[in-house]
């Protein structure tokens, strides 16, 4: 069936000129206008139509105005000619479309129903008002939108009409229109029992003859479609932003609820999968029933008197809830309560089905938080203050905005697992205990950083020969994995160097270069890329004195008795890995009761404040100690320490220092004569015998006399022979002045000496050698129990 379109082609006059100006078309409106006929145009120049001089050719896509055109009969007459500038086009060069109506310019007559139309019956609502503002006429489309017949509300102003707040508002804007004379758009929102509607409504002045103001048109468009599309793209984009603002999984689900309440609905519940065992992923589909926990739920009354449980409970949901049902299909399920939709799932959870009746619930939603392929739980929400239930938008919506949390939460549960994988191997690093020591008291305390992580940081205390002890505090640059298995390999080497007795600037000479190595292997170009930083201390309690050396690490407060606390003066040394300028150590006395700090920057650079002025807070705090290390640990971190956590994880040891009494220690000068070994022997029999030790003293008597006689044979004068005991060990060490270090060696049948060393290392627990600034000291322990039961 053919369309029969109501045209009069001849109403228009219409030619078309070509890019040469030569006429292409003319049609029977062109020559009823100027009486040519098509044969006698079409093909020659346009410009023999024209009674005037020719205008200069426009430049733009469009030209309007009036030309005088020369009639058939020869008379000149002005026409107003419309042209379009057309791209080529059908094969054709662009050419010039000109046109003018021939029967446009007689005004409507006073009964065309037309004119009436344009009032009554237009589709746009138009009402206008008096200089009063009082209605004076509106439209039929106006008439359906306030839902009364115009006669029965003509006279009335906006307000009265209305009766909403919104009108009184929109009513103000027509006072302004009417007093200023300029138009105004204002935009507004009215919601009726089932849905709101938004509407733009348009003001313009009516003016008279003389262009004065006498009254209002107000035009209203009902823009509900895009202000709602406005709405759920700036939800949208505001969960982008408030949405996984952290690296926590809890205040990720608790940011969803929070978006999603009231915009989307009145009542959310976010419920998480528990993590899997060893590690795992969680499962890609889940089957009921389903263990969830409950992360966060949000509502719009204060406390959410709508829960049955609260955050961190967990439950089961079995087949037939709508949290088990989407989960298990795998999309989004809207409920209602009217329909019976979860009726089954109310009859089983009676403390639901009463919160249900208590706060009149009829819908829910709910969607699956699934991200990269797996399941990681459900968002649940629930309207009972809105009248309407969720529409196909709103699924859009949710499962837009879910999606995009669910990807944070799985960030969240990795970032959350490796942290736990990087803390687990932080504390296995680290010593778990303190060894308990006769020459001091130790506390320390490591926290991890609150947001870049577990670092570098490490602490340690290691018992030496001759009842001495090593304290280390260290802190290797960055964060995370690589840097806790950086400082496992430094803190290793400290513990390693450490037993073979270094003084501490030779000890931290040794580990420059490990760290040097290391750079070189990670491929780290240059020097000091992999660094750290480390202080070194050897505390003696028999001379009560302590050796220490830093690198490029904070010094070390010392609090002495009846002091005040002070940093250690130590030179500071380059940081470890720039294998430059040497390391020098200083030699303090500290007396009994002695409280040593070390400390990493962390805890001096916790918060927004210059590094001075915290040091100044910890000398503070030290200053309170009360004789409690671990509350002067705890005090220190609470003075120092933000309450949300530090910003660089920090690493504290205390130590307070012991005196070993003089009694506990005996020496002897051994003359230059092997055959006053016995002697001493029985010198030191009878110093047992003092010390109540007359069980060790076979043993001890053997001992002392293999190290002196070989001291006496290898080494060189003077000799010194000291015993150190405290409760359960007893030391022999035997000094002289050579720095040849003595070797453990199995003697040969036939040989007559050789079997000094392995029978001290047979009858001790221990022994070794250390050099010092003199020479050596050959050292053996010797238990002062029995160790096998």
């Amino acid at each position: 069936m053919s369309r029969v379109y109501p045209f009069d082609d001849a109403a228009t006059a219409r030619a078309v000129i070509d890019d040469t100006g030569t006429v292409a078309e003319w049609n029977e409106g062109a020559r009823r206008l100027l009486g040519h006929p098509a044969q006698a145009v079409v093909g020659r120049p346009a410009a023999q139509l024209l009674a005037d001089d020719p205008p200069a050719l426009p430049t733009g896509r469009r030209w309007a105005g009036t030309l005088g055109l020369r009639h058939r009969d020869g008379r000149r007459l002005p026409v107003w000619l419309l042209a379009h500038r057309r791209p080529p086009h059908d094969g054709h060069a662009g050419d010039w479309l000109v046109v003018t109506p021939l029967t446009g310019g007689e005004p409507p007559a006073a009964d065309d129903p037309l004119a009436e139309a344009v009032l009554v019956q237009s589709p746009c609502a138009l009402a206008v008002y008096d200089d009063t503002l009082r209605l004076r006429r509106m439209n039929d489309a106006m008439a359906d939108v306030v839902g009364l017949p115009e006669d029965r509300v003509r006279g009335l102003r906006l307000a009265e009409i209305g009766g909403r707040a919104q009108s009184a508002e929109l009513e103000q804007a027509l006072l302004e229109v009417l007093v200023d004379g300029r138009a105004q758009d204002v935009q507004t929102v009215t919601r009726d029992d089932d849905r709101s509607h938004a509407w733009l409504a348009r003001l313009a002045p009516v003016r008279d003859g003389d262009g004065r103001v006498r009254g209002v048109c107000l035009t209203a468009h009902d823009i509900t479609d895009n202000y709602r599309a406005r709405q759920r793209l700036q939800l949208v984009n505001e969960a982008s932003v408030r949405i996984g603002s952290t690296l926590d999984v809890t205040r990720t689900a608790q940011e969803l609820a929070d978006v999603c309440v009231p915009a989307l609905a009145d009542f959310v519940t976010i419920d998480l999968l528990d993590p899997q065992e060893q590690g795992g992923e969680p499962p890609a589909r889940v089957t009921a029933p389903v263990t969830l926990r409950r992360t966060a739920h949000r509502s719009v009354h204060p406390q959410a008197p709508e829960a049955v449980i609260s955050p961190g409970q967990a439950e089961a949901y079995p087949a037939g809830s709508p949290q088990a049902d989407s989960l298990t299909a795998g999309h989004t399920i809207v409920a209602s309560v009217a329909e019976g939709d979860i009726a089954e799932w109310l009859t089983w959870h009676t403390a639901r089905a009463r919160r249900v009746r208590e706060f009149g619930m009829h819908s829910s939603m709910s969607v699956p938080v699934q991200a990269r392929g797996l399941t990681l739980g459900v968002a649940v929400l629930t309207r009972y203050r809105r009248p309407d239930g969720f529409t196909a938008d709103d699924v859009l919506l949710a499962e837009e905005i879910t999606a995009r949390a669910a990807v944070c939460v799985d960030n969240a549960r990795r970032y959350s697992r490796e942290r736990e994988t990087a803390l687990a191997l932080q504390r296995s690093l680290l010593p778990r205990t303190l060894p308990s020591t006769a020459a001091l008291d130790a506390s320390s305390r490591y926290l991890p950083a609150a947001r870049a992580g577990v670092g570098g940081d490490w602490f340690d205390v290691i018992p030496l020969s001759g009842m001495r002890v090593a304290m280390v505090v260290g802190d290797v640059v960055g964060h995370g994995v690589e840097a806790s298995a950086t400082m496992g390999r430094l803190r290793t080497a400290v513990r390693t160097l450490a037993d073979i007795d270094l003084a501490p600037d030779e000890l931290l000479t040794h580990l420059d270069d490990l760290v040097v190595r290391l750079s070189a292997e990670s491929g780290e170009g240059t020097p000091g890329e992999l660094g750290a930083t480390c202080v070194y201390a050897v505390y003696d309690p028999v001379s009560r004195r302590c050796t220490a050396a830093r690198a490029g690490h904070p010094p070390p407060v010392v609090f002495r008795p009846g002091g005040t606390p002070q940093a250690l003066e130590l030179p500071a040394g380059p940081p470890l890995g720039l294998g430059g300028p040497p390391f020098e150590s200083t030699e303090v006395e500290l007396p009994e009761g002695t409280v040593l700090a070390l400390y990493t920057d962390g805890l001096v650079w916790a918060r927004e404040r210059d590094p001075e002025t915290s040091r100044d807070m910890l000398l503070q705090a030290l200053g309170e100690y009360a004789g409690s290390l671990d509350e002067t640990c705890d005090r220190v971190l609470h003075r120092l320490l933000p309450p949300g956590g530090c910003a660089d994880d920090v690493a504290l040891l205390l130590a307070r220092t012991r005196g070993l009494p003089a009694a506990q220690v005996a020496t002897w000068h051994v003359p230059a004569d092997p055959a006053l070994v016995a002697p001493i022997r029985k010198q030191v029999g009878e110093q047992l015998d003092t010390w109540g030790l007359s069980e060790a003293s076979f043993t001890a008597e053997l001992v002392v006399s293999e190290l002196v006689t070989n001291a006496l044979r290898y080494g060189a004068h003077p000799v010194r022979l000291r015993l150190i005991h405290d409760a359960a060990t007893l030391i022999c060490e035997v000094s002289d002045a050579s720095h040849t270090a003595p070797h453990l060696r199995r003697a040969k049948i036939f040989d007559e000496g050789g079997r000094g060393l392995l029978l001290v290392a047979q009858l001790t627990r221990r022994w070794g050698s250390r050099h010092t600034p003199e020479g050596k000291t050959i050292w053996a322990e010797l238990p002062l129990y029995d160790e096998d039961r």
